[in-house]
């Protein structure tokens, strides 16, 4: 089987727990696009961060981002814009005031944020680590309900972060009571993420590759959480890193090294330097 696009999660896959990236990844990046492969991220951060890692990487195509929400190469033309309307945002907004958690709305172009001290510092870290203030301005307010009143969103993907996970679960049962037409998942401990419901990775994946003419069955996808679990059982060849979940390794062809092992560009090596480029298919 060739394999003409290559589809990589970013945390806890291309990049280590340090949040580097891999070593000879930019070497294994460069091999397959010398191969015709086309390359992408599927990703649930914001847009502006993806495209920060994928210019590292000189990766110049289409990427899937805010949890297959926003598809562009630039924020100003998106392929795909599929977001939470401001009246439904404003509402979930409202019920998750009176839980004990830091709210971000992930706009393409900023995020907005309640001004809640969080004990746990691993918790309050993570709310920055998807966002640079230098390229992706960041604001908080005393009450995100009164400022979306004033000064409504409409935002592809929410981000809430909780303290203790009895208050994620209590959160989460009672936005799924309350609300119709949105997805919740939680990707990473104390951190519920919200998304439109029809929004994920694997359907953000499978319309990117409806738009560039390439079917599920002709894409290697690497992942490591629960939601690549999806788009990694129906590619033609789903890669879960060693770091993944049990669920996740269960659902792919191939177990690879952890991040922290280099698992990605050991994979694309291992597997592309057997394949023929593009090219080379095409002139046969």
């Amino acid at each position: 089987m060739y394999y003409r696009m290559l589809a990589l999660n970013i945390d806890g896959t291309i990049l280590r727990s340090n949040g580097r990236l891999q070593k000879g990844l930019k070497e294994a990046i460069d091999f397959v696009k010398r191969r015709g492969v086309y390359i992408t991220l599927v990703t649930n951060r914001n847009f502006p961060s993806a495209k920060k890692v994928a210019k590292a990487l000189k990766i110049d195509g289409l990427l899937v981002t805010h949890g297959g929400g926003f598809i562009a190469t630039s924020v100003d033309a998106p392929i795909i814009d599929n977001r939470i309307p401001e009246e439904k945002t404003f509402n979930i907004v409202q019920v998750l005031e009176n839980f004990d958690c830091n709210i971000r709305l992930l706009h393409e172009r900023y995020s907005l944020g309640n001004r809640v001290h969080l004990q746990n510092n691993m918790v309050a870290r993570a709310v920055f680590v998807t966002g640079d203030p230098l390229f992706y301005p960041m604001q908080f307010v005393e009450s995100l309900g009164d400022s979306l009143r004033d000064f409504p969103v409409s935002t592809p993907k929410i981000d809430v972060y909780f303290e203790k996970h009895e208050e994620l679960e209590r959160a989460q049962t009672t936005l799924e009571h309350a609300f119709e037409g949105v997805h919740l998942y939680s990707d990473a401990p104390l951190k519920l993420e919200i998304v439109s419901k029809q929004v994920s990775k694997r359907d953000g994946l499978k319309l990117l590759g409806q738009y560039l003419g390439i079917d599920f069955s002709e894409m290697v996808v690497i992942g490591d959480s629960i939601s690549d679990l999806e788009m990694i059982r129906e590619a033609g060849l789903g890669v879960a890193m060693g770091n993944a979940p049990i669920e996740v390794k269960q659902a792919a062809d191939w177990i690879t090294r952890k991040n922290d092992q280099n698992g990605v560009p050991y994979m694309i090596m291992s597997h592309f330097r057997k394949q023929l480029s593009i090219t080379h298919l095409n002139n046969k």
